[in-house]
């Protein structure tokens, strides 16, 4: 067991959904017959939001009017996607099926309160060559999931799912099977966040390794809140066995993507990766401070995943806060954004959720498309 900095506990569901105002929602697509997918992230009141891209080789869309000079001030929801760049198109299916709900921003004020565009921003991992080439999400996957983020919202049933589940069925961490991951943590009485929930969910695909080649353990453990992580409990007092982390870091070099003999290599497969996600928050927080936010929080996608933020992946984290009016995008009058020293805060437990979520997504992956998951290979040791 290991104790928070502050003093934080995991949320109810240990998952996005304990922000208030979030929905989660997952698609495979095909009808949910394909080997890629869509996690979508819904704010149907409005989330104050900005992203910051860390990797060499990002696939994005609305990223620019994140910036915290730009005029937007909230959005409506954010798309995780498989399938590369032809993944983007099923952030239109988002767009469509909040325009049917009657979600977005009223763009004629008053005149036509009627007319509104919701604002969507997505990103996209590689995970074309798991599974079949063709297999990719497309506007029909994001309707289906966006369906699903809202009901789990409506119904207040918390999505809590992990590991082979929309945007991470074809997700790669390194030579193992990744997947989807969440995390939570509440902040205790008498400090300043009191009763203020941090939250991330993160699509796991890097080209490097999330285990400790010297251990044989995830390099994200260190940040584990109560007994989250208790299905290793006993390797961590006895040790992961020697011919185990020799077949872990016999997986290519070390674990990662990387061939371990480049001699012959296929020069484009180190390339094919990246590692996205929403972190979020029901503290008033404005635009530039959901910078910070997305900032700070990929401190811990670099702690739980070496190396990280390489020129083949396209690390990006958005940053949201849901304590916005819907209509401006701005914090409530009555809820004044936080000072310096609870955004330190705010921030240090983000990039902990960060690397907590992503341990998840690996311990919960399954093995798929002849990409061995690490609880397979820790099970035959």
């Amino acid at each position: 067991m290991s104790v928070e900095l502050f003093g934080c506990s995991p949320g109810e569901h240990n998952a996005l959904m304990d922000v208030p105002g979030l929905g989660v929602g997952h698609a495979a697509c095909e009808d949910g017959a394909g080997d890629s997918g869509v996690s979508v992230v819904v704010a149907p009141g409005g989330a104050v939001a900005s992203v910051d891209v860390r990797g060499g080789g990002p696939g994005t869309r609305e990223t620019d009017l994140l910036s915290p000079e730009n005029t937007v001030g909230a959005i409506h929801a954010v798309a995780l996607c498989g399938g590369s760049a032809f993944g983007l198109d099923a952030t239109s299916g988002v767009m469509q099926q909040l325009e049917r709900e009657g979600i977005g921003f009223p763009v004629l004020g008053e005149m036509d309160p009627e007319k509104k565009i919701p604002i969507v921003p997505g990103a996209v991992i590689f995970d074309l060559l798991l599974g079949r080439w063709d297999s990719r999400p497309d506007a029909a996957t994001g309707v289906a999931a966006t369906k699903a983020a809202l009901q789990a919202l409506r119904s207040g049933d918390a999505d809590t799912q992990k590991g082979n589940v929309g945007a991470g069925i074809g997700a790669a961490a390194g030579a193992l099977k990744g997947g989807f991951g969440q995390a939570s943590a509440v902040f205790p009485a008498g400090t300043p966040l009191e009763g203020k929930t941090i939250a991330a969910a993160v699509v796991v695909n890097p080209q490097g390794t999330i285990v400790d080649p010297a251990t044989g353990l995830p390099w994200g453990l260190a940040a584990e809140l109560g007994d989250e992580f208790a299905q290793l409990s006993e390797l961590r007092h006895r040790g992961v066995p020697r011919q185990v982390r020799e077949q872990l870091n016999t997986m290519n070099l070390y674990g990662t993507k990387i061939p371990a003999e480049m001699a012959g290599a296929h020069p484009d497969l180190p390339r094919l990766n990246t590692t996205i996600g929403v972190v979020a928050t029901d503290a008033p927080i404005t635009k530039a401070q959901t910078k910070r936010l997305a900032m700070v929080s990929h401190d811990g996608l670099a702690r739980a995943i070496r190396p990280a933020h390489m020129p083949m992946d396209g690390d990006t984290l958005f940053g949201l806060s849901t304590a916005v009016d819907p209509t401006t995008g701005t914090t409530p009058k009555d809820a004044p954004s936080v000072d310096p020293m609870a955004m330190s805060m705010l921030s240090a437990v983000a990039a902990n959720c960060v690397e907590r979520a992503i341990v998840h997504a690996v311990l919960a992956a399954e093995s798929a498309f002849e990409t061995p998951s690490y609880r397979d290979i820790l099970a035959r040791s």
